[in-house]
């Protein structure tokens, strides 16, 4: 497989726009993570279904690889071109195709960002109740079954996709799903593209399910004295069923980080960052019985009671990842996660922790614990070998110990190159059917091959 045989017939289909600059390239081949670049040999942004579908076809027909590209805010380097080839760069394809307000759906290009999207969608009172950390394109969202912060309530990105459209390996263009809210023909095809990291073809549109913007929201900060306590106040709160929007918890190093990034002075604990929302009488309630489950648990209240606080928590939260980075400077870091059953998390976060300590690594957590769903952003000396195997050795601790409650490797960053090696331990015979699966559907092994496995 090689791009230089594709090389002519792109220039002739595409003149001018295929682009080689190494900058560029070397942009293309490294997300947001520390796996080292993989340029891809020459980056293209096509504006349309059709293109991506001839750019495809003249890659079949030469055997060059293929990388599809959104925003490039992954993680675990679902982009690196680890074999060169063709990235496909869709952020140029970022148009609202179709919208129905009344039935609270809309179809998109992949290169759409969701913050754009919702923007756009303000005026009609609906959004997409997706919440993430990065800037990142739906198409890349759907690839990696992007979640956030918004799952306890609204689910994944697979429970918000109806549709799509994927250019095949060969360059056939083909449509899964529609717009039914339910669907009992045939194989749910759908869902075997959402989460399949480009190795099985290029998501160029989708439909996708909106609702309701809230009548009101409130938030809720509290501080505990340890996880045990924050993570049991959650499970009581998951079972009274309240209005629960989102549930993050970060530890007290990572609350540290915060305050040092951000100059807040909250307390260094174990913190709950809690969302309600519904109408405003039920929401005054559930916070007002959340805020009661949380002092049972010894935990100390602290009010956001202005729109400008429930802004300012929020923004706190999303600085998690930088403020994390920030504690120590020059740093790379390896940020992953896992996910196990919520009453499982605080023995996990426990075992880790007393690991990380042994092993001298500073790593601060924070998580959806509503879903049991945490990240460790592990920071090490990318020029220090020793350190890097022992980061990498946690990090294979991390996992097993996950897998090990009946939990997953990654709960939203994906497979890509970091969770390879776990992905037999995790799946066992059905990773083989996952081989047969995509040999079927790209038996020339194009599409972003060396990601999730290899074949």
């Amino acid at each position: 497989m090689s791009f230089a045989a594709a090389s002519a017939a792109l220039d002739a289909a595409f003149p001018g726009r295929i682009d080689r600059g190494q900058a560029v390239r070397d942009q293309h081949g490294a997300g947001d993570s520390w796996h080292p670049v993989a340029p891809p040999d020459a980056v293209f942004q096509p504006v349309s279904t059709e293109e991506v579908a001839q750019a495809v076809r003249i890659c079949a027909a030469h055997g060059c690889p293929i990388v599809p590209f959104g925003a490039g805010s992954c993680i675990e380097g679902q982009v690196n071109a680890t074999q060169g080839g063709l990235c496909l760069d869709l952020s140029r394809m970022d148009r609202i195709l179709r919208l129905s307000a009344p039935d609270m759906d809309v179809t998109v290009e992949a290169g759409l960002t969701r913050q754009r999207l919702n923007e756009d969608l303000r005026a009609t009172g609906l959004f997409l109740p997706i919440d993430i950390g990065a800037h990142a394109t739906l198409g890349g969202m759907a690839s990696t079954r992007a979640s956030g912060t918004m799952t306890v309530r609204h689910g994944t990105m697979a429970d918000l996709v109806m549709g799509l459209t994927v250019v095949l390996p060969d360059g056939e263009v083909i449509r899964t799903g529609g717009r039914a809210r339910k669907s009992a023909s045939g194989y749910d095809l759908t869902h075997l593209f959402v989460g399949s990291e480009g190795t099985l073809g290029v998501i160029t549109e989708l439909t996708l399910r909106l609702t309701g913007i809230p009548e009101a929201a409130k938030a809720g900060l509290y501080s505990f004295a340890d996880l045990q306590a924050a993570t049991d106040t959650v499970v009581e709160a998951l079972q009274f069923g309240l209005c629960l929007n989102r549930i993050e918890l970060m530890d007290a190093l990572q609350m540290r980080a915060i305050n040092a990034f951000n100059g807040t002075d909250l307390p260094e604990m174990p913190t709950l960052l809690v969302d309600l929302t519904g109408s405003a009488a039920q929401v005054d309630t559930d916070r007002a019985t959340f805020a009661a489950l949380a002092q049972d648990h010894g935990a100390t209240v602290h009010p956001v009671d202005t729109p400008e606080a429930y802004a300012h928590v929020w923004a706190l939260r999303h600085s998690a990842l930088y403020a994390a980075r920030g504690l120590r400077p020059g740093a790379s870091s390896l940020s992953t996660d896992v996910c196990v059953p919520v009453s499982d998390l605080p023995g996990l976060v426990a075992g880790i922790t007393a690991t990380l300590q042994a092993e001298g690594l500073v790593a601060p957590m924070h998580g959806h614990v509503g879903d049991g769903n945490f990240h460790l952003v592990m920071l090490f000396d990318p020029a220090d070998a020793e350190e890097m195997a022992r980061v990498q050795r946690v990090h294979g601790e991390l996992v097993h110990r996950a897998l090990a409650l009946g939990g997953t490797a990654t709960g939203e960053h994906g497979v890509g190159l970091g969770k390879k090696p776990y992905m037999e331990a995790e799946h066992g015979a059905a990773l083989a059917l996952m081989k047969r699966l995509k040999v079927a559907v790209d038996p020339q092994n194009l599409m972003n091959p060396g990601k999730i496995f290899d074949i």
